[in-house]
Formats: structure tokens, sequence, C-alpha cells
């Protein structure tokens, strides 16, 4: 969850019109060091100069002696500029005697653009280096995040077609698009599905879908994911992990061993400058009601019993994409009849009213409990109502998705 606000947090500083890409890399650095939850104390920008083979300083903030102003440091007599070749952000002790001097000892780092070759290495054009008081694998895990949205905004600055193109393209995808969401609603042994997804522009990054797994169909796998971009850039990358997850599921493999793959291919697809939360998990004919599941860094799913207990299905490994080697752990919970789970997007929670106050959990779960007796489909639309009603005059939208699924009691 916090992956994801700090995605929407960085998203926020980088909506804002600039002159020009360093402008916009130097005020999100100024606004995510005002404003972090993670205790930042400064930062830096230094850009890539080819010509010299150096970085140069190019901005600073913060608390730290300042550094003179476009400061060079020469790849030659920095060896740390070659771990960013194999890993996008780091941890490292300074040992230039020129910043030790300014009070910076240690800093994590990460390269934000694309690459540009120097003496036959790839160096990313912008590096971001930040100073914390919790300089640990999370912080350089959080730095990562933030690299990657800096380098998608900045690729999505510098995409520039025809409005015709666009328009044919969007015309395309949106067929596409409409192919792969399946039916909304989908009855599984005793269990009723309803799903259903409002893209917030043309195209959309939210995807779901039911997976009839064995030649048997003894299973039933559920998806729900969020692309993290915008537009048709998140709608292509959706259909791709939606398609992925679909071919995956004929070869009837463990959770965990499927969520590892679907990771490490979303990485190399779609390089470090993206990532993708999503839910899945695995109905049965168990008598029991066993329901198995993974969550990758997504909105934990909301789980209503019978008896009034909220059990929120917590991410049981980050998002997809930015850490090829992350694992992910299955848990389970065990459907009685009457009980029932709603799957969602963030865009159901996060969108805001005019006062830019969010949706949020709680009016989300007050809902849930309202409705809890009806069907799969009525609460999924008094679910969509309330959240459009509220946003009308929102500040911000996003793509909504919901599922619901609720095992049916035993009187029906």
């Amino acid at each position: 969850m916090y992956y994801k606000r700090l995605h929407k947090m960085i998203e926020r500083f980088a909506a804002k019109k600039f002159a020009s890409e360093l402008a916009m890399l130097k005020s999100v650095l100024k606004d995510l060091i005002d404003e972090a939850e993670t205790p930042i104390t400064g930062g830096r920008v230094w850009q890539l100069r080819t010509k010299e083979k150096a970085y140069q300083l190019k901005y600073q903030y913060g608390q730290m002696g300042k550094i003179e102003n476009h400061f060079l440091i020469h790849i030659i007599d920095y060896p740390i500029f070659d771990k960013f070749i194999t890993h996008r952000a780091i941890l490292a002790n300074e040992t230039n005697i020129v910043l030790r001097q300014k009070g910076i000892f240690q800093y994590a780092a990460a390269g934000v653009g694309s690459k540009i070759t120097i003496d036959n290495k790839p160096y990313f054009e912008y590096l971001i280096a930040l100073n914390s008081s919790e300089l640990n694998n999370e912080f350089r895990e959080t730095l990562n995040i933030i690299a990657t949205v800096l380098t998608s905004k900045l690729k999505e600055l510098r995409t520039s077609k025809s409005h015709l193109q666009i328009k044919e393209d969007l015309d395309k995808a949106l067929l596409i698009q409409k192919r792969i969401i399946p039916e909304h609603e989908f009855h599984f042994h005793d269990y009723d599905l309803y799903g259903v997804t409002i893209p917030a522009e043309t195209l959309g990054g939210d995807f779901f879908d039911y997976l009839e797994i064995g030649e048997d169909k003894s299973k039933l796998g559920i998806a729900l994911g969020d692309a993290a971009s915008k537009g048709v850039a998140a709608a292509a990358e959706a259909m791709y992990i939606s398609g992925a997850v679909r071919m995956a599921m004929t070869f009837e493999i463990k959770i965990n061993t499927f969520m590892k793959k679907l990771n490490r291919l979303v990485h190399k697809i779609f390089g470090d400058d993206k990532f993708t939360s999503m839910f899945y998990g695995e109905l049965s004919k168990d008598k029991h009601g066993l329901f198995l599941y993974s969550n990758a860094g997504h909105n934990p799913p909301i789980f209503l019993s019978t008896d009034g207990t909220v059990t929120f299905l917590n991410p049981t490994g980050m998002v997809l994409g930015p850490a090829p080697d992350m694992g992910y752990h299955v848990d389970n919970i065990n459907f009685r009849p009457g009980d029932l789970l709603v799957l969602y997007s963030d865009g159901v929670t996060e969108s805001t009213d005019e006062n830019d106050e969010q949706f949020g959990d709680k009016r989300l779960l007050e809902i849930i409990k309202k409705h809890s007796s009806k069907s799969p489909k009525e609460i999924a639309i008094r679910i969509i109502d309330a959240v459009v009603r509220f946003t009308a005059k929102g500040t911000y939208n996003d793509d909504k998705t919901i599922v619901v699924i609720k095992k049916k009691s035993e009187n029906v």
C-alpha cells in the first residue's frame, strides 16, 4: 500500500506543467523532501554530461552543506557510477572528498530516464540522490519506485503523436480491451461473482478476469490488477499481463511460482519504469470453502463474514515489475455460506470530491456492510454508484474496478 501511495504522490507532483524535464525533476525532488512520510533530509539531481564523461550537479535541496553549482564528478574517478548499470537504485558510502566536506557521508541514489552509452557502458541520463536517517533496503526500494515513476513521466513528456494517429490507436486498443474483459456475472460451484471496470479515460489500466482451471474446471482463478500509469501505456500493460495470466493458468502451476514468474516477465517486458499491482486468488470445490490467494502490492480486498467479522487480505509481496527476484507467499481464507469478498482497485477509494477528500476505505466498508445481504451484482452497483456520486466534482479520478464474490447461503 505504501508503494501505491508513493506512486500517487509522485504522479501528483509531476502532473504540473514544466518548462523542461530538469524543471520537473527539481520540483518533484523539492516537493518529495517537503512532504514525504519517509524522513528525507536532503537531495540532489545530477545530469549526465556525455562530452565531459561526467555527472554535473543541477540542483540541491535540504539540510546539507551547499555544493558549488555545476560541480562535476567524472565517471572514471567514481567507480560507484558503474553500479547503476546493474542496479537502478543503490545505497552507498560517499567517497568524494568535496561531498564529504559538505556533510554527505551516506546516500541512496537511483537512475532516472534513458541510458546513454559512454565507453561501451550504459549510464542513466539523470541520478537522484537522497539523504535520510533511515538508509536501508526498504528506503532503497522506495527510491526505486520514485525513479520508476519519474522515468515514466519523462517518457510521457517525450512522446508526441498526431491527433489522428492517437485517435486511431485508441479505437483499436479499445476494441481489444473490450474483448479481454470477461462478462460481468459468473457462477462457479456454489459461488456467485460480479465484476465491473470503469476507465477514467477512454482506455484504462485496470483489468480483471475469471479463469477456469483444469480440464474438469475444478478451480476458478480470479485476477484483478492495476497498471500504474495512464492511458494507452497503462492499457497496453494491462492487456499484456491479463493475457499472460490466462496463458499461465493453462499450465496449472502453483500460485507462488506463477506470481514469481509473472513478476520477472513484467520486469523483462516493460523494463524498470513500469509496475503493476495485482491480486490473484483461487476458488475450488473444497467443502470448507478454501480460497488461496497472493497479493502483489494491491489494495487489500475486504472479506466480510456473516458474523460481521472483517478481514483485509493484505499484500503478500511487492508490486510486479521493479524487483525481478522478489518472492510471493500464498495465504488463505475460508468461505462459509453467505460470506463475501470484495476486490477493488485504488480508483474506488482514492478518487476525490471537490474538497480533495478521498472516498476512502471507511465509506467502502460501510456500503459493503449495509448491502451484504444482496447479490454480488447489487453490491458492486451500489459501490460504483456511491463512488461516482461522491467524485462527480472531484479533483482526482482514476480507473475503478470491483469484483464481488459471494458464497451462496445454504438455504438457497
